[in-house]
């Protein structure tokens, strides 16, 4: 792969990996070429996994009929799935397993074979994690798939290697929303590798980067539903991996034309490369937070130790008034007109009191707070709108944020919060602190 990135995009892929038009040149690499390429690289896994299962043979003493049986093991012709990461139990490794008579059905059909390679270890305290290795293990050892599923042992960088670069499909299953990032899908799709996944970690934002109308880059398994039911969850989502197994992964792998090249797979691989690869690089994440934290940062560290550090100053007694006096602000929602239902894009005005104490309106901000209303009377992603002081009544300020438009149908919420504002303070949430209003409302909108 090295050497068609070479050939085909030039070596600054190497020194400029975050540059989206290299990646983009992903396009001229012949299909041939590309496919032989993977193959030659699928072959070399699936050998490098035969000679590691003798290994392990050897190593538990077992009768040399079964370790000369381990070499017609796998098939390098076969669509092979790699699954290596470590086994805690949120990343659920045996959710594959979960209806055995169709996943033998999967592994042994005979026009389109399908092979599985497991690596990985658990942590030495994971019983549990231990225990899904156990049951992988005791799956393998039956003669239904014997000969379409492997698992590697001492899991290291060598292993790695090889799966990331030889497999065709990349497996990740975890448990939403529990995955951290998921970096061994981005290494496998730098190798030309098809990520298929629960929409979770790295996979969750790749997924929504990618353009709805480019090809496809890989497979969601589910739309990022959770259930409170974990039995359920799981079934639902090994049901929505199975049928994207054999309604869209398998049919695409082995649809071959007389060349005997997958064009449409060849397709989705270039797709995956450059859609994903020079966005998910450490190059571009250090740029990322160079360009929108770090300068940033540093910009305002000088800013606050001009003068003496004069500003800083100001704003360490700022910090001090706003905590003693936070105690005692209040806000309430006011009164909103409202029809029993209203229909989408009407404008609405919405009121806040605020009592804010000690403080003056330039030290705070005031929000609205509005969304759809979930099943347990939450208020769901929702979104804030600046509220703006009208008049003074007594101690109390009233706010309002008028002609908020109705963006969606359903029961939909809205609350009002106080937050401390300063203009060199970097971070609304910095300080701590935040108030919200004694309740929140909701009404009913229609299309």
């Amino acid at each position: 792969m090295n050497q068609l990135y070479d050939r085909y995009m030039g070596p600054s892929w190497r020194e400029q990996p975050a540059e989206s038009a290299i990646w983009s040149r992903v396009q001229s690499i012949p299909a041939e070429e590309l496919w032989r390429t993977h193959e030659r690289r699928r072959e070399r896994l699936v050998a490098f996994a035969r000679k590691r299962l003798q290994a392990q043979l050897r190593h538990r003493g077992v009768p040399k009929s079964e370790i000369d049986a381990s070499e017609e093991v796998l098939d390098p012709n076969a669509l092979t799935i790699g699954f290596a990461r470590r086994f805690a139990t949120y990343k659920r490794a045996t959710l594959f397993l979960k209806d055995r008579e169709r996943l033998k059905r999967i592994l042994n059909n005979p026009g389109q074979p399908v092979q599985i390679i497991f690596a990985g270890k658990a942590h030495p305290r994971d019983d549990a994690g231990k225990e899904l290795i156990r049951q992988i293990a005791s799956v393998i050892r039956e003669p239904e798939y014997r000969r379409r599923m492997v698992f590697i042992e001492d899991y290291e960088m060598s292993v790695t290697r090889y799966l990331v670069q030889g497999a065709d499909v990349w497996l990740n299953t975890p448990l939403r929303p529990l995955e951290a990032s998921g970096t061994s899908g981005m290494k496998a799709v730098a190798n030309g590798v098809i990520s298929l996944s629960t929409l979770d970690g790295w996979w969750d934002e790749a997924w929504r980067l990618t353009d709805a109308d480019a090809s496809p880059v890989g497979w969601a398994i589910g739309r990022g539903e959770t259930y409170d039911n974990r039995e359920y969850q799981d079934q639902l989502e090994a049901d929505a991996l199975y049928e994207l197994l054999e309604h869209d992964v398998m049919p695409k792998f082995f649809d071959r034309r007389s060349d005997g090249i997958p064009r449409e797979w060849i397709k989705q691989m270039k797709a995956s490369i450059g859609t994903l690869c020079h966005f998910f690089n450490t190059h571009r994440m250090v740029r990322e937070y160079t360009e929108r934290f770090y300068l940033n940062a540093h910009a305002l560290h000088r800013q606050l130790l001009a003068d003496g550090a004069s500003r800083a100053k100001a704003l360490a007694d700022w910090k001090a008034r706003v905590r003693k006096a936070w105690p005692g602000i209040r806000i309430s929602l006011l009164e909103v007109s409202l029809p029993k239902a209203i229909s989408v894009g009407e404008l609405i005005t919405y009121r806040a009191r605020v009592d804010s104490g000690a403080l003056k309106p330039e030290d705070l901000v005031v929000e609205l707070c509005l969304g759809r209303v979930n099943a347990s009377g939450e208020i769901e992603e929702p979104i804030s709108i600046a509220m703006r002081p009208v008049k003074k009544e007594g101690d109390s300020y009233v706010y309002e944020a008028t002609e908020v438009p109705c963006t969606g149908s359903g029961l939909n919420g809205y609350t009002a919060r106080v937050l401390p504002h300063h203009p060199d303070l970097h971070g609304r949430f910095l300080p701590g602190l935040i108030h919200w209003a004694d309740a929140k409302s909701s009404v009913s909108s229609s299309s």
